[in-house]
């Protein structure tokens, strides 16, 4: 990866990427779109990294859309058009299918597509001056690419009133609501990023995927037949893993896991 919007910072297994836009308070355009989409299907690849972390450089983490490139996108053929759609909906589901832990460290403000990062990522960590809104109406769009992960985060009740109003949400309501896990002043928030990391780093890398593939599947399913079959055959598959016996042994003889050796 030679990005231009992009910078990385690797520390030891977490590896950090920061949009590098802040003149433009890390707004999207389509270069950023797809560095960013690149960035995460090549860090979720990479066996050496166990936990990405998305932050932003300057005074913003990212205020969501160009408003210059959304106006020519608009101009564009409707087909140039809605392939331009596609590519920042894929960047969002790129980062929501992640089969490593993610996590966004929001230190200003997220608005519009900044707030579906947020809300795209596994884990918000916040400090107490970050802002987020779902600001698209307020110039006659609506949320539409980060509308499923938002509304993951906050339910939909949440989601009517803030997709309508366009109100900013401060940290601690971004809190109250389930969008952010935790917060932190300012000047404290790369280390609680690294506290969490740091006990993601305690767990199987083949669990936590499986983690992840398993809220997917059961979340607002009824608990019929089919999805108690489903969780039985997911524990067995996965406790008869080179990676669960290790864990149990590991346990067991009071050791520390092979995968959280350096």
């Amino acid at each position: 990866m030679n990005p231009s919007t992009l910078e990385f910072d690797r520390r030891g297994p977490c590896a950090w990427i920061w949009m590098n836009r802040p003149e433009a308070h890390n707004a999207f355009d389509e270069t950023l779109i797809a560095e960013l989409t690149d960035a995460y299907t090549t860090l979720d690849a990479d066996e050496g990294v166990r936990v990405i972390v998305l932050a932003g450089r300057g005074k913003s983490f990212s205020a969501g859309a160009d408003l210059n490139w959304m106006v020519r996108q608009g101009q564009t053929a409707p087909e140039q058009n809605l392939a331009d759609a596609h590519k920042l909906a894929l960047l969002f589901r790129t980062i929501a299918l992640c089969r490593k832990p993610t996590v966004a460290s929001v230190h200003g403000a997220a608005l519009g597509g900044g707030m579906g990062l947020a809300a795209a990522s596994d884990i918000c960590v916040a400090s107490t001056k970050a802002v987020f809104a779902t600001s698209e109406v307020r110039f006659g769009l609506i949320p539409s690419a980060i509308g499923p992960y938002v509304l993951r985060a906050i339910g939909e009740r949440q989601a009517y009133r803030y997709f309508q109003t366009a109100e900013r949400i401060s940290a601690e309501r971004a809190r109250e609501i389930g969008l952010v896990h935790e917060l932190a002043e300012v000047d404290a928030l790369d280390a609680a990023v690294q506290r969490i990391a740091d006990a993601l780093l305690l767990g199987g890398p083949l669990a936590q995927s499986a983690a992840t593939e398993l809220i997917r599947a059961v979340a607002n399913r009824p608990i019929d037949d089919a999805v108690v079959e489903d969780t039985a055959r997911r524990i067995a598959g996965l406790r008869a893993t080179p990676e669960a016996r290790e864990g149990l042994a590991a346990f067991l003889d009071k050791r520390a896991a092979a995968w959280t050796h350096p």
